[in-house]
Order: C-alpha cells, then structure tokens, then sequence
C-alpha cells in the first residue's frame, strides 16, 4: 500500500491530482457541494469562540487533496464569519507533489493573503505546524485514515508479498506481537478465510497528534468510514480492503499498482483509545448526517442554498445535501469523531456538531 500510493513517482496520489469527482475514482464530500465546507466553517467558528476567542487559531489539515474543502472554509469565513477569519490560520499538510501543485491554483488567493499555508507531509507521522505551539489548534482528517497502509493477518498468520519466479505471490508468516495486541484490545481475530486490517500506522498518526501539544489547547475533528470494535463483534467490517477505480469498487489490490485508490476502513475504537492516551478526551461517535444536520439545523441548512438563484438552482442543491445526509449516500457510512484537550468539556458538548437530536 505504501509504495503502491505514495511512491514519489509512480505512487497513486504521488503522480496523479486527478483522482477525485466525476471524471476519477471517487468523491469526497466537498466534490458533492460547497456546504460541506460551508457547515465545517460555522463549527470551526463555534470552536473558537468556544474558546474565548483567541487572537490565532490554526487549522491543519492532513491531506487535503485538491483543497476544494480548505477553499470552501476560508471563502465561507471570509464571507460569514470576519472576527474568526482575522483570526484564522489555514495549513494543509499534504505528501503529493501533484497535489500540492494543485493546491498553489485552488487557494492562491488565501495563500497570497497570508492565510493558507501550505507544507510537505512525510512518510512518518509528523506535524507541522505555521503557528507558535501556544495558539489553539484544530486539526480536520477527511478521509485522511482511511488510505493509511494497514497490515494484514489471516487464519494462517501475518500477509507479506514475496518475489517467486519473478513473479509477486502473497505468503503468510507468523504476526508480531504487537499486531495481535492490537486485535485482542481494538480489533477481533480472524477467524478462517477472514482477512482483519491492523492500522498500525494510522495508531501512530494518533498517538502523535494527540502528544503534538503537551499542554495547549488542541481538538481533532476525524470524518471517515470506519467501525467500532463492537461492530466487529458483531460480524460486521470483518475486512474492509478495497480497491477504487472509475468508480467501481474492487476486492483485487492487486489488480492496477499506482492505477487505483487502496483503502481501508478506519478502526474508531482503536483510534479514539490513541487519543484518550494522549490525554484527549473522546466525544460520542456521529455518523455524518447526525454531524452535519447538527450544525445546519438552527438555520436550516440555509448556508447550502445562499447563493441559488431560481428553483432548479435550490432543487439541484437539495440533491446534493441529500447525497451527503441521507443512509443513501454518505450520511450514515461516514462517521464523526471529535477529541479535544484544554477544553471546557460542557462548551464542547454543547457544540451545533454534537447536538443533533439532543432535548436541549
């Protein structure tokens, strides 16, 4: 997975800025509509001053891809929320070259003016950061853990490739230790024919961020399809590997090297436990459409229709916020989790994002 997405010149999202909408592999929320980013800036706000409105703030966005998201938030908090904006700093920490090219066209606005700041990711869980560690941060991962390389343990042991009469064939060889630590605590074991994903990688991304700011003020917003180690008792997301190209989904990695999108569903339990060691406390876990209609639901979602101008204009908006909150499309598929530390607990619960259904 690693060489096959990240190689620096043959990886998938190393080479390639074209992997996302219509014509590519996949969407992403912000591919759907701009009230993804629109919802997303009137939580950010919230957050701030949720904080007592600091004179900086920065939000750090690991892999943003293309920036549609990043671009919707500054644009939205230029336009609705000044006293935040003035306060914002916007860093997008990505490992694509390709992509950070494209990022240099999509904000070169808000790069010009000072408030988007790009910066290369490398291959280890490193942060980085364009403010002094003392101003709060938020760091956002749409989509981020789920294209993490993950190991692979069978019935039979741990996964590896082999080179056999030149040819790459898959091989099993006894697990590590800590691999099936993590099943026993996070995880279920796999049972014959099973194919169970370890995220170990995605665990130390965790873990850094978590330990990133020893005392300041920091909240992670993490959207994604993922599980809970419940779930997995259940039967259910027991091997979740796949494998994207023009739209359609595969079970064969192996299929396309450095031509397909490999990804695998994010383990919650396990990362929300990398956070609370870190000293973070977790929130309850949302699916996307509790998250958004949480934060839309005081205005009724009007930030989506702001700008339609006739009926067939608001009827295709409407389309598209359904994609994005009905079990349908991505509403109940992704889910939400928020951890923050340095935070008055009752003002984070009492965030739009977290308040959907509640009698309040």
């Amino acid at each position: 997975m690693q060489i096959c997405l990240y190689d620096p010149c043959h990886g998938y999202y190393s080479a390639n800025a074209e992997q996302f909408g219509k014509a590519g592999d996949f969407y992403t929320s912000s591919d759907v509509h701009a009230v993804f980013g629109r919802l997303l800036a009137r939580q950010f706000d919230e957050i701030w001053q949720a904080l007592d409105r600091p004179p900086e703030i920065e939000i750090l966005e690991l892999g943003p891809g293309r920036g549609l998201f990043a671009r919707d938030v500054l644009d939205w908090c230029n336009k609705k929320f000044s006293d935040f904006f003035a306060a914002l700093t916007y860093t997008l920490q990505e490992s694509s070259p390709a992509l950070r090219t494209k990022l240099q066209t999509t904000l070169e606005n808000h790069l010009a003016g000072g408030k988007a700041a790009i910066s290369a990711e490398s291959a280890a869980a490193d942060i980085h950061r364009s403010l002094p560690s003392e101003a709060p941060l938020i760091v956002f991962a749409n989509e981020f853990f789920d294209a993490l390389p993950v190991e692979i343990l069978g019935a039979h042991g741990k996964l590896y490739i082999a080179l056999e009469n030149n040819r790459l064939c898959e091989t099993w060889l006894p697990p590590l230790g800590g691999e099936l630590e993590f099943l026993d605590r996070y995880g279920v074991h796999p049972e014959g024919g099973e194919r169970i994903e370890v995220p170990l990688l995605a665990q130390g991304w965790m873990r850094q961020i978590a330990n990133f700011i020893a005392r300041g003020r920091l909240l992670i917003v993490v959207i994604d399809y993922g599980y809970t180690r419940n779930e997995q008792l259940s039967g259910r997301f027991r091997g979740t590997l796949m494998a994207y190209r023009h739209h359609s989904a595969s079970p064969d990695p192996y299929q396309a090297p450095g031509q397909q999108d490999l990804t695998a569903h994010v383990n919650f339990t396990a990362l929300a436990a990398a956070c609370e060691q870190g000293g973070m406390r977790s929130e309850k876990l949302l699916t996307q459409s509790q998250f958004l209609m949480g934060i839309g639901e005081k205005n009724q979602v009007a930030d989506a229709f702001e700008d339609c101008r006739v009926p067939q204009e608001r009827a295709k908006v409407a389309l598209q916020l359904k994609h994005l909150v009905t079990p349908e499309g991505m509403g109940e598929n992704f889910r939400v989790m928020i951890a923050c530390r340095g935070m008055d607990p009752k003002k984070v619960a009492a965030l739009s994002g977290l308040s959907f259904g509640s009698s309040a």
